[in-house]
Formats: structure tokens, sequence, C-alpha cells
């Protein structure tokens, strides 16, 4: 099997016009998959979210997410950073669901708890492929945020660092070279 499809800003449009136009749960479909493309996060990472990982004291989304060891691959805890875009999309889907219980799951299933990464994964490709996206998977998000960053310029390290990797090997698989990178790096010369 391949890897995961890495989504234009109009494909992730398309996604996102999808899941607002005909979803019952678009706030939380739209933040769980905004949270891999915008934060570059593994899905199974947005499963574990709690309210209290998301939210301060005083009820304000924070700017980072600390991630502890049990809620990521390899047990090894990591800092995500949140993007202004991406903190608005979290207020807006905050201001959605009931935040007395901090350790309530961010986002629960139609059964009222937290996703299995199974659960989120075929949520996912259901998604994509109602978007018609062929080769779209939870990891597409992942990839996307990961090459998109690379395009723009971000050392590997930076990623590396970001994608939560011990090492920049794994992180350079997951760059998806382009036309449009292949044209900026001639025209360098």
């Amino acid at each position: 099997m391949g890897q995961a499809k890495t989504t234009s800003a109009k494909e992730l449009k398309r996604v996102l016009d999808l899941i607002s136009a005909c979803d019952r749960h678009a706030e939380r479909n739209r933040t769980m998959l905004l949270f891999t493309h915008l934060c570059g996060m593994r899905v199974g990472e947005v499963c574990a979210l709690k309210i209290s990982d998301v939210l301060d004291e005083h009820d304000k989304v924070r700017s980072e997410l600390r991630l502890a060891p049990t809620q990521t691959k390899g047990s090894r805890g990591r800092t995500v950073f949140v993007p202004k875009k991406m903190l608005k999309e979290l207020t807006a889907y905050i201001s959605t669901i009931d935040i007395d219980d901090r350790n309530a799951p961010l986002f629960k299933s139609q059964k009222g708890s937290a996703f299995s990464s199974n659960s989120a994964t075929q949520l996912f490709q259901r998604l994509y492929e109602r978007a018609g996206l062929i080769g779209a998977t939870s990891h597409s998000g992942r990839r996307t945020f990961i090459t998109s960053l690379a395009q723009k310029g971000v050392g590997v390290r930076v990623l590396a660092s970001l994608a939560g990797h011990r090492n920049i090997s794994i992180t350079q698989r997951y760059i998806d070279v382009n036309d449009d990178m292949l044209r900026k790096a001639v025209d360098l010369i």
C-alpha cells in the first residue's frame, strides 16, 4: 500500500464544504480533520485529546497543547503548536460542547465515548471518499501538513520536531515533492 495522498487547498476545501453541507456532526468532524491538516497530528493523538488538553483554567483555548506520552505514538510526550486558524476553529467547536467535565474526551462518538483511532480513521476515510479524493486516508492531513511546510522552506529538523519524529529520515518520507517545489528550486539559480 502506498503513502497517503497529500491534499491541495482546493481539495481540503471540498471536504470541509461537504462536511458543512451534509454532516450532522459538522463542527466535530471539521475540527478533528483540521487538527491533522493544520497541526500535523496523528489521528490517534486527535482521539486522545481531552477538554483539559485544549482549555486553560480560564476556559481559553491553548496555543500550545502538551501531549502526554500516553497520547502519542512511541510513548514520548510532545508539544503541538496551534496556528491562529486552528485556534479559531477550535474556539468555534468548544462553544458547541459541554466543557464542565475537563477529563472528558474532546471528541465524542455517537455513543458518547471517546473515538477509537480505528473509528476516526474510518470516519476520515468516508469523508474523503464522499468528497471524491481517491487515495486520501486519515494520514493525509499529516502528510499535507509536513509537505506544505517543506514547500514553504521550513527545515527538516523543525519539521521533525513538529511531527514528533525522533529521526529526520522518517520526516523526509512524508514530504511529497511536487512540480511547484521543483520550479521554485531551479528558480533559485
